[in-house]
């Protein structure tokens, strides 16, 4: 399921990047603190032409859980001024700085074709190698599928325009996989009473 959620949510934020309305914006500010819309978009790609580079790697040897994946990751709690996110920033503004909207786009429509292919061909077991560690195939495209939706919403509200709608079940394991890193964050007693008892819930369960 998570597979075909993957596939359905790059194709979901494609559409959004090839908006003529992104050329015209491409170097305002984004609804995201010290990011411009390029930035934003630049790494909202990177989560499909990225998983094209880390599918074709060698594997890794060993797999740790996807919550373990995050909560390893200091970008996850140190905030926007942290060192990890503003290096993201940076990167990002830089990629976007030596492209263009529509070769943005080119690139990602090219590698949706490679991962039409690659991704159900992947085997259960298959590790991806992400350097410090390693995620089973479906965990990692699971991290994927939250940024996609995330993202999404992000760039679609820097341009001013409605929040597409993404498929069910990248919705789904993206609330599912947020939840469990807010309970990791604050509590799973703070989780619970903000989605059920508003007069006791605390400020933000934010999980990122």
């Amino acid at each position: 399921m998570i597979r075909s959620a993957f596939l359905d949510a790059a194709e979901t934020a494609t559409a959004l990047l090839r908006n003529p309305i992104l050329a015209k914006q491409w170097s305002s500010p984004s609804a995201l603190p010290d990011f411009s819309t390029g930035g934003l978009a630049r790494h909202l790609a990177n989560q499909v032409t990225k998983t094209v580079t880390l599918l074709a790697a060698p594997p890794g040897e060993s797999a740790i859980s996807v919550l373990s994946h995050f909560t390893r990751n200091a970008w996850v709690t140190s905030g926007v001024d942290g060192a990890d996110n503003i290096d993201i920033r940076r990167r990002s503004e830089q990629t976007a700085a030596a492209t263009t909207p529509r070769e943005l786009a080119d690139a990602v429509d090219t590698a949706l074709i490679s991962l039409g292919v690659t991704v159900a061909a992947q085997p259960p077991d298959r590790i991806v190698d992400l350097g410090d560690w390693g995620l089973t195939v479906d965990d990692f495209l699971l991290t994927r599928v939250m940024e996609l939706v995330v993202h999404t919403d992000d760039l679609a509200v820097s341009l001013g325009l409605p929040t597409p709608s993404m498929p069910q079940t990248a919705t789904e394991a993206t609330i599912q996989l947020l939840c469990s890193l807010a309970a990791w964050r604050h509590g799973s007693l703070n989780v619970i009473r903000t989605l059920a008892r508003q007069e006791r819930a605390p400020t933000s369960i934010s999980a990122l």
